[in-house]
């Protein structure tokens, strides 16, 4: 079993005491720091180089979103950490703009250890993770959206694969095509529903219900 190292982010100090105790305990994962507010979440992914931050959105200073927005892409890209929003439900409203800033998922503090312990391998995975309270707050933060464009059978199979976090090459390997027709097919997915990136993409999946 990998391990996942963890970055735990919340001005609580009893908070942060009580994940600790609580994930330590999962053979997989490895707290390899805390950290009470933004600037400090920062210093903390750079000197320890964490594969997942568990990160609260209301700090003082700089909060969870303004984390989000300083990592910019790499939360995405595969040069930074994943990083699992963990904050309170009243907190709904935020969603959109984690998720559009980089965020894998999104769950609420009153969420089962055991669950929350499966939110973060899912995460780490590669795939995005919303909550079903988080989904409404996504599906409500946007307002009425215009209609989706048609996508082929082969596109929305790719698309709903994506969405999963799969790579390239497992959605050739998932579907029986080479790893350039994926190349071609997600490009084209792209362009059609106007997305710059794969996590758009995910994204914009999960909002229209494919994957």
């Amino acid at each position: 079993m990998a391990e996942i190292r963890l970055l735990l982010v919340d001005d609580h100090p009893v908070v942060r005491r009580g994940l600790r105790g609580y994930l330590e305990l999962e053979p997989d994962f490895t707290v390899v720091g805390e950290a009470g507010d933004g600037e400090a979440a920062l210093l903390a992914i750079a000197e320890t180089s964490p594969d997942v931050v568990l990160l609260d959105l209301k700090m003082p200073g700089l909060d969870g979103q303004g984390v989000l927005d300083r990592l910019g892409s790499a939360a995405t890209t595969g040069d930074g950490p994943r990083v699992l929003v963990l904050t309170s439900a009243t907190d709904a409203e935020r969603v959109p703009n984690a998720i559009s800033a980089g965020a894998a998922g999104f769950v609420y503090k009153d969420i089962d250890p055991d669950a929350l312990a499966s939110a973060i391998r899912t995460v780490h995975s590669g795939q995005l993770l919303l909550s079903p309270v988080a989904m409404r707050g996504l599906m409500s933060g946007n307002g009425s959206s215009p209609s989706a464009p048609s996508l082929t059978p082969r596109e929305s199979q790719v698309l709903g694969l994506i969405a999963k976090g799969q790579t390239n090459r497992q959605i050739a390997r998932a579907l029986g095509v080479s790893e350039k027709t994926v190349k071609t097919h997600v490009t084209n997915l792209l362009r059609r529903i106007g997305a710059a990136d794969r996590t758009q993409a995910a994204l914009w999946a999960v909002r229209h219900g494919i994957g």
